[in-house]
């Protein structure tokens, strides 16, 4: 099973993911945001697998320095628009397991979807 880790490295939560991954041995490749920037094809599964509202963070540094005018009537187009020009926006980190996508980092969960699989 390929594991692919999406997110930015200077992200603290990232840190802990990526640490907490390796300490279980579970071997992940990391694609960095910043340097790769995201696939609209990528992003628009991830849309209709999560939802557009639990990928874009509405909490980034980011989104909060958007002038007013973009950040009100946010629907899905404008919302992956958003993320597709500044993917700092997602949420991170962003796992695909397989065919599966995990946001954010729970160790519970990465539990559940990585140990012994």
């Amino acid at each position: 099973m390929t594991i692919t880790m999406y997110g930015i490295t200077t992200c603290d939560t990232i840190r802990k993911a990526r640490v907490w991954l390796e300490g279980h041995d579970v071997p992940c490749r990391f694609h960095d945001y910043r340097a790769e920037g995201i696939e609209a094809g990528r992003l628009d599964g991830w849309v209709r697998k999560v939802g557009w509202e639990k990928l874009l963070n509405k909490g980034s540094t980011t989104f909060r320095e958007l002038p007013d005018k973009d950040k009100q009537s946010l629907d899905e187009k404008k919302a992956k628009a958003l993320m597709l020009a500044k993917p700092t926006m997602i949420k991170r980190p962003v796992l695909e397991v397989g065919d599966r996508i995990l946001v954010g980092f729970k160790p519970d969960v990465y539990e559940a979807a990585v140990v012994g699989k």
